[in-house]
């Protein structure tokens, strides 16, 4: 069977989306589906700092995207947040240092919930995580992944709220994270009792190299009876124009190096 690569696009229905913020900005966004089966579970993507090259087409998200419709039957929402462009367009504002964003958060919970799709997690990866802990404990979210959580704007207010509300929160934490590394997240994420660290072996703040580990352990918790995901499809595939996603998602602050090209 062929091998999924970096760039591999498998089946799925896919509709480009505008977000409407309570404050009156239209966001760009994408909602791809399974093609032929009623989704499982919901990921809602909340992407790195876009001042440094985060996006809704950053590496993961864009994979997650491509494959997980297919593989493991889930809803994948991204968006971008004010500000913020990709190859999918602009959305309208400025960014606003993750507290205008909680428009940004509402109206994709919004949007996912009016869809009727099932089991909301969020997806927050570096900045995302923030903007998840701090304006994703919404009565209408099942759960949260953090991707390379920094706590750089969130508070312990923020992890308190989490607790009590006794949501589950799965920390994925890279082994050599530029920011918050395993040992230190375990103690930050100590206040949440229901919390669950994850330390990844041998990953980096960007996950290069490293998105399939971050999906697997996603799959395995929404749809275990498709864990671990296969590396072959035999099906349709087609192949994404890898030259018009050059990542530009250099991690959420300004001296993480850019990431080298990813591996298939």
């Amino acid at each position: 069977m062929p091998a999924i690569r970096a760039s591999s696009v498998l089946p799925a229905r896919r509709e480009a989306l505008t977000l409407t913020t309570a404050d009156g900005l239209s966001l760009v966004g994408e909602l791809a589906v399974p093609e032929s089966a009623d989704p499982v579970a919901t990921l809602v993507c909340l992407h790195p700092l876009p001042t440094h090259g985060g996006m809704m087409d950053s590496h993961v998200f864009r994979k997650a995207a491509y494959r997980l419709p297919a593989l493991a039957d889930l809803a994948v929402l991204r968006f971008n947040t004010r500000g913020t462009s990709s190859e999918q367009g602009t959305s309208e504002g400025a960014f606003d240092g993750g507290k205008g964003e909680r428009f940004d958060v509402a109206a994709a919970i919004e949007y996912a919930e009016f869809a009727d799709l099932p089991h909301i997690w969020l997806l927050g990866w570096s900045f995302g995580t923030d903007l998840a802990l701090m304006h994703g404990c919404d009565p209408g979210v099942t759960g949260a992944f953090l991707m390379s959580p920094p706590l750089k704007f969130a508070t312990d207010e923020d992890l308190d709220r989490w607790a009590a509300s006794g949501k589950p929160l799965v920390a994925m934490v890279p082994e050599h994270d530029d920011y918050l590394q395993p040992p230190a997240a375990r103690e930050r994420f100590a206040r949440v009792p229901q919390a669950e660290v994850i330390g990844v072996d041998g990953a980096k703040h960007l996950w290069v190299g490293d998105a399939e580990t971050a999906l697997d352990l996603i799959v395995e918790r929404l749809a275990p009876d498709r864990s671990p995901l296969p590396t072959e499809w035999d099906g349709p595939m087609q192949q994404a124009d890898s030259s018009a996603y050059a990542d530009r998602t250099v991690a959420a602050f300004s001296d993480v190096p850019v990431a080298q090209p990813e591996r298939d």
